[in-house]
């Protein structure tokens, strides 16, 4: 298991893609991840499964493609319908 805190604080977003996409590489080869990210887009992009926090509480969970899909979610974090 590889635990990482704040993927992309204060990366250039060149840096960040290429980060996802090694990650992506480890997830596939089996290694489990845990990412804690403020950027929800790419946080579900990441993830297949999701925990959305407020204010220390979870809120809501799920498969991160259902997250990605829900409206309460895209207009709070994701800013749009």
């Amino acid at each position: 298991m590889l635990l990482i805190d704040e993927l992309s604080l204060g990366l250039a977003p060149a840096i960040v893609d290429q980060l996802c996409d090694a990650l992506r590489v480890l997830n596939r080869a089996g290694l489990t991840l845990l990412v804690v990210e403020q950027d929800v887009a790419i946080a579900l992009e990441l993830a297949q499964h999701a925990f959305v926090m407020d204010t220390g509480r979870i809120t809501r969970s799920g498969r991160s493609s259902a997250l990605a899909d829900d409206p309460a979610i895209r207009e709070a974090y994701l800013g749009s319908l």
